[in-house]
């Protein structure tokens, strides 16, 4: 089983020195300030919600996460994954379930990692999403990585069976088993879904003990100036880039006003140990760029 990951570390970014006496600090807005009068109606995403924007952006997924990120998801990724070291000999094949992974993002990488640095040609991630458009995308991505074939379009485990697809719902895993998971994983995805804690309680119902459960997700930025700046970006820039590019103001607007309904990283740690995980020690999870997003894991006891 994977091992109990290290204490994360803090995040490379620096805040901002402090400025002269004599000028002012951007504040951050409070948390409704930018949403639209409807999102602060109810702050819980309906599913016909989620998947309508969902289905909407799955061919320009990457596009959306370069305006939310600045591009830097791509490198957040790749530091995720690196941080759970996928492929180790012990045990030998991990069996990874990818949540809210349709495009395939997250298990690409994973395969990528265990094969070239450990060697291992035994895991197997299983990518599950409830959007059937964004596991069409993913099947479709996966045809050019060397873990599917094109005989396995028709959604077979193909690549040796290293690679399969499951459209399921988070907080209902019904088709999979009790303690059958080494590793849960989730990026981008758990801000949209309904139920967060039933979420996380699925998640530590289906790995193994040792497991781990890792979560990648927008957060919260700290140094005030920064989250001021982000903000303005978020929220003024990034519907608008939506309707120019991709036609849809509606869906972008949604996806910056989720980043702002979600949990601090504190509060969704503390749910996370609430499910019956094992946080790291320390703080319990790694800022990346300032906490724009943050990495967050636990350990499902053996």
């Amino acid at each position: 089983m994977p091992s109990t990951p290290p204490a994360p570390h803090t995040s490379v970014s620096k805040p901002f020195p402090n400025p002269p006496n004599n000028q002012k600090v951007p504040q951050s807005p409070s948390p409704n300030a930018y949403l639209s009068p409807q999102s602060q109606l109810t702050l819980i995403p309906l599913p016909s919600t989620v998947a309508s924007v969902f289905s909407s952006v799955a061919s320009s997924y990457d596009t959306m996460n370069d305006l939310m990120s600045f591009g830097i998801h791509r490198l957040w990724k790749d530091a995720f994954v690196r941080s759970l070291n996928p492929g180790t000999p012990h045990p030998p094949g991990w069996k990874v379930l990818d949540i809210a992974g349709g495009t395939g993002d997250i298990a690409f990488r994973i395969l990528d990692y265990a094969t070239a640095i450990h060697n291992d040609q035994h895991t197997h991630v299983t990518i599950s999403d409830i959007n059937p458009s964004m596991l069409a995308e993913g099947q479709k991505r996966s045809l050019q990585t060397p873990y599917r074939t094109p005989s396995d379009a028709g959604g077979g485990g193909g690549g040796g069976g290293r690679l399969s697809f499951l459209e399921a719902n988070a907080e209902d895993l019904q088709s999979v088993e009790d303690a059958s998971i080494d590793l849960y994983t989730v990026a981008f995805g758990i801000r949209n879904f309904t139920d967060k804690e039933k979420t996380l309680r699925e998640a530590h119902r289906v790995l193994k003990p040792g497991g781990v459960f890792a979560c990648l997700e927008f957060s919260k930025v700290h140094n005030r100036a920064f989250d001021a700046i982000y903000k303005r970006w978020s929220f003024g820039a990034i519907p608008l880039i939506g309707q120019l590019v991709a036609g849809d103001r509606a869906s972008y607007q949604y996806l910056v006003e989720s980043i702002e309904r979600f949990p601090s990283q504190e509060v969704f740690r503390d749910m996370i140990r609430e499910a019956g995980f094992i946080v790291p020690k320390g703080k319990g999870w790694e800022d990346l760029t300032g906490g724009i997003a943050a990495i967050h894991k636990g350990v499902k006891p053996v």
